[in-house]
């Protein structure tokens, strides 16, 4: 296997687990969010708009965790670094 082979591999390897770890803790934090929400909801119903309007803010910011991990996904698998490294690496073979 060469220098070539090993980085491709890696970097598929690699942007699974990124995304698999992203998804995961992103979809534990909104639902833990949205049941504290509903919950809250259900105990203070006058307070509906300031909780709707925090809820999605929140909700934004811990999708952006997905978001990122999405990116460096792409990143790894159509804009690898090292690929530069691998292809100076096969030409001074």
């Amino acid at each position: 296997m060469d220098i070539t082979s090993i980085i491709a591999v890696a970097s598929i390897v690699t942007a699974g687990f990124t995304i698999c770890i992203g998804v995961i803790g992103t979809a534990l934090g909104e639902g833990y969010a949205v049941s504290s929400a509903l919950s809250s909801l259900a105990q203070q119903p006058d307070a509906s708009s300031t909780i709707t309007r925090t809820l999605f803010v929140g909700l934004a910011m811990i999708e952006s965790t997905a978001i990122y991990c999405f990116v460096v996904s792409m990143i790894l698998i159509f804009a690898n670094p090292f690929w530069n490294f691998a292809i100076a690496h096969a030409a001074g073979k």
